[in-house]
């Protein structure tokens, strides 16, 4: 399936969009393709009856179609839809493995795809301080594959050979690769200080104990991310509101109330603060370094 998005990438070339940093376009195309081919993709996989809730946690891992962004929320939602096929029997826990090493992997490799090509925006990016302006299970899982190295140590990430040979393998690696190729304006310590401050931790069991209570707090508990998430019969939350749906707006949340009203003290989205999840669009730093690289046109030409 994956090597099929893979093919509908190339076969949805971005549009004309040289003037402007932000999203292409041509996404919202890859990004209807996906969606309406669902039922066709899954027919085989899934039962009938579950192909719709299955789908939605499917395309929705790609990124947001009216913003042309992508975060950690949508890249939740394909762990979703990993474990909805899990509670389907269609995986059990003898393939975890698998599906981390090659469904996982394929999947960022997808991603970064379509990152390089329609310059995704980064979803509610937390800038120099986060991990990776778009991921942060690779950092998690990579730091596993990790954890019985004799010779790859976090702090080989300021290691520019150790990157290159073997980013290839190690997907902790591959991330500061990434990072690296695309901000190429300082060292990792400047550009990624979160990282570096990891890196020096001595043993790769502390960074992956420190990055499963980081993902929990960071993605798992916050509201700007989840409010977005689905519940439905596979994946069940007990609570909510049930004209939730109907009080969204383009972004997919309730945003109402923006400003606090006398006595309500600004509490807002069934009971929680406002949450600042969709002020001023993020540019990719993918499309500020491809930009760069292109010859800068002469005034008045």
């Amino acid at each position: 399936i994956l090597d099929t998005l893979l093919r509908w990438v190339k076969e949805i070339p971005p549009v004309e969009n040289s003037k402007s940093r932000f999203g292409n376009p041509a996404f919202r195309t890859f990004y209807e393709k996906v969606k309406e081919s669902v039922p066709e993709l899954f027919k085989d996989l899934v039962p009938e009856a579950a192909i719709k809730e299955v789908g939605k946690y499917f395309y929705e891992s790609f990124g947001n179609e009216k913003r042309i962004d992508y975060g950690t929320g949508h890249e939740a939602n394909f762990m979703a839809w990993l474990l909805c096929l899990e509670k389907l029997e269609v995986l059990d826990e003898k393939d975890d493995k698998a599906l981390v090493l090659r469904v996982f992997v394929k999947y960022i490799k997808l991603m970064r795809q379509l990152q390089f090509d329609y310059w995704l925006e980064p979803a509610g990016s937390h800038g120099v301080w986060g991990l990776d302006d778009y991921h942060f299970l690779p950092f998690l899982f990579g730091s596993a594959q990790l954890l019985n190295h004799k010779h790859i140590k976090p702090k080989s990430i300021h290691d520019s050979d150790t990157v290159e040979q073997f980013s290839e393998s190690y997907m902790y690696l591959a991330c500061i690769h990434f990072i690296n190729t695309v901000k190429t304006t300082a060292s990792l310590r400047w550009h990624s200080p979160m990282l570096d401050d990891i890196s020096a931790c001595k043993t790769w069991i502390k960074v992956n104990e420190g990055m499963i209570k980081m993902y929990k707090a960071e993605v798992l508990a916050k509201l700007p991310i989840m409010q977005h998430f689905m519940f439905g019969s596979l994946i069940r939350f007990e609570g909510g509101h049930d004209q939730t749906e109907d009080m969204e707006d383009d972004c997919g949340h309730i945003h109402e109330n923006k400003s606090p009203v006398a006595g309500e003290d600004g509490v807002f989205a069934l009971g929680q603060e406002y949450p600042d999840c969709c002020g001023i669009p993020v540019p990719s730093a993918i499309a500020a370094a491809a930009l760069k690289s292109k010859p800068r046109p002469l005034p008045f030409d």
